[in-house]
């Protein structure tokens, strides 16, 4: 039993099939099959088994990939033993994060970090609420957004709360509900809509919507970009479901908050454990937390 082999055997349990691992990994699936058959004949029970075409975990194997994790992590430690001795904080920290995120952590953490040793790597990724997980095998620290409501993020990432942010419903200036000091469904339920795509967090939160005013919405945009959503509205192409702290507000909007509907989601940043270890992903996940304070004070 190899460290390689059970991390691939953790990946599989992660992306959910040989050729996905494959390219995570950059080699063959031919060599991820191998890998998988040299760990198996360590094993006295089976690790995988044949789902349809797919090649899963099964409860042994989910064991086996849990344990990988704690042995990552393991490593990840000694790692860091050394480099707290030397007393070197430098890397580089790669950070993913959905587009308002970006747009309110990302200056903050160039600020913070442009004197330092430590090297910053930020890239948006702007996904379904599934697909957050998965990019830490990729990226070292991933904020990521959820419902309240919606399942909780896999025990095989670490979770650091960041924010619990409203959401508003976005109308242009001069619209009727304007003056309003809260809307509730029924209000926007004849209103044209902007949305985000289906599976996306703030969906959930548009059905409900439309559970609460017992009638389909008319969606007539789906942006996912709030920035853009945001000039749409202000141009009048409809109303919007706006986050209430991260999101620029065009001059024309104003938000309203919605009532007779649990509207917030929360913002944490998702690090597979073993790279929370390192010091310079602490320092930017410190970095992030301040960011957070910062925003829910103004």
């Amino acid at each position: 039993m190899e460290i390689r082999q059970l991390q691939i055997l953790r990946e599989l349990g992660e992306l959910g099939s040989v050729r996905a691992v494959a390219e995570a990994l950059y080699v063959t699936p031919s060599a991820i099959s191998q890998q998988l058959r040299l760990l198996q004949a360590t094993v006295a029970v089976p690790l995988t088994e044949r789902t349809g075409r797919r090649l899963t975990l099964t409860d042994a194997g989910h064991a086996l990939a849990a344990a990988a994790s704690e042995v990552d992590t393991a490593l990840a430690r000694a790692r860091h033993a050394v480099d707290a001795f030397i007393d070197d904080p430098s890397g580089t920290v790669r950070v993913a994060a959905f587009l308002s995120a970006g747009a309110a952590f990302f200056p903050p953490l160039i600020e913070a970090f442009s004197q330092s040793g430590t090297h910053l790597c930020l890239a948006d990724e702007d996904v379904a609420q599934s697909e957050f997980a998965p990019l830490t095998g990729t990226y070292d620290i991933v904020p990521a957004h959820r419902l309240d409501h919606t399942p909780a993020w896999p025990t095989s990432v670490t979770t650091t709360a960041l924010l619990h942010e409203p959401l508003d419903v976005a109308v242009p200036r001069t619209h009727r509900l304007a003056d309003k000091q809260y809307v509730t469904p029924h209000d926007t339920a004849s209103e044209p809509w902007i949305t985000v795509d289906d599976g996306f967090p703030l969906f959930g939160t548009i059905m409900a919507i439309s559970a609460a005013a017992d009638r389909p919405l008319d969606v007539v945009h789906r942006i996912n970009d709030f920035t853009v959503a945001g000039d749409v509205v202000a141009a009048g192409g409809g109303v919007a479901l706006m986050p209430r702290w991260t999101t620029r507000q065009p001059p024309g909007v104003v938000l309203r908050p919605l009532a007779g509907v649990h509207a917030r989601r929360r913002v944490d940043a998702l690090c597979r454990p073993e790279r929370t270890v390192r010091r310079s992903v602490a320092a930017v996940l410190d970095q992030l937390l301040h960011t957070a304070a910062q925003i829910q004070r103004a």
